[in-house]
């Protein structure tokens, strides 16, 4: 499923990096992105990175010896400006441009459907896999992070193309030190900060103490939502958002704060339906285990995916 050379409409993202964590997220974008080195349809191309300060420009690159370059490095580590702050520092991104909006708004605006459901389970499971294959975690896979592009549809009859993009927390693992040719497996990349969206974090990201797993529970709250079309209102932006979440009463627990307190807790699927396919419904708890490691990564999750889509024609009932 990787395209070779895509041809892609492209759009220029500015990033001004005034604040270390301004800097530090536009780099983990670049880390990211610059470090694939063959295209995905559903992951968000990097076509350039472009450093500005003040009038003067540079491409840029990763490793650079370039003293700008270095300046924001530095920044980034550090956590404190370490060029001088009375120059403007810029970073354009040079990216595929998405003109449908993102998955939030393009599900919620309308009726549940089969044919896309079916659709974006598949190139997102797809996405998530080739990320996984090079070595980089998201770490805040949420529908608001997944960009549609329809720009190229020719009919009716096709689904949109889904983009994973907003690589600002993403971590790209490095090799072992004990092999350093050999590629680190992401799913024993073991990371400490607890970073992403509440209502999207695993158990284990609350702890501070997780790997590439972490993403197969983001990715399952976003399935299981947009299936059952469960959904939330975001308490700072009263924006309608589709995400799974526990019942307590009054009150809309994340589901990993929630197995983190009661990691025995059965999960409700499904929620609203009155029924779900049994392999469908299997594979989402185990997505969303609390145990990392009763969670299939993303190669196997691809798999068992296209097995559901192609070979149970009424997965969705």
């Amino acid at each position: 499923m990787v395209s070779s050379q895509p041809k892609y409409d492209l759009i220029r993202e500015k990033i001004r990096c005034h604040a270390p964590e301004n800097v530090e997220l536009a780099l983990r974008e670049f880390w990211a992105l610059s470090s694939i080195k063959s295209q995905h349809p559903n992951v968000i191309h990097l076509e350039e990175c472009i450093l500005q300060k003040d009038g003067m420009v540079q491409k840029m690159s990763h490793g650079s010896n370039s003293s700008l370059y270095l300046q924001l490095v530095e920044t980034s580590l550090k956590g404190e400006i370490a060029f001088d702050p009375r120059s403007a520092y810029y970073l354009w991104f040079v990216m595929d441009f998405c003109d449908g909006g993102d998955m939030n708004e393009y599900l919620l605006s309308r009726k549940p459907n089969r044919k896309t459901n079916t659709s974006f389970m598949l190139q997102l499971s797809s996405a998530l896999a080739f990320l996984h294959k090079n070595q980089i975690i998201h770490r805040d896979l949420k529908p608001d992070n997944i960009l549609i592009s329809q720009s190229r549809l020719d009919t009716s009859d096709l689904e949109p193309t889904l983009k994973v993009a907003d690589f600002g927390l993403s971590k790209v693992c490095s090799a072992s030190g004990q092999n350093p040719e050999e590629p680190v497996s992401v799913n024993k990349c073991f990371l400490s900060t607890a970073c992403g969206t509440d209502f999207y974090m695993a158990p284990e990201v609350w702890e501070g103490h997780y790997t590439a797993k972490a993403d197969i529970f983001a990715l399952g709250i976003i399935i299981w939502a947009m299936l059952e079309r469960i959904t939330f209102i975001d308490t700072e932006t009263k924006k309608e958002l589709l995400g799974s979440y526990v019942k307590q009463g009054t009150e809309i627990v994340p589901v990993g704060e929630a197995l983190l307190e009661n990691p025995k807790m059965e999960l409700l699927i499904p929620v609203k339906k009155k029924s779900m396919n049994g392999r469908m419904k299997q594979l989402i708890k185990e997505m969303l285990a609390a145990n990392p490691q009763d969670r299939p990564d993303a190669f196997e999750l691809e798999l068992r995916l296209v097995q559901i889509a192609f070979k149970d024609s009424s997965w969705e009932t």
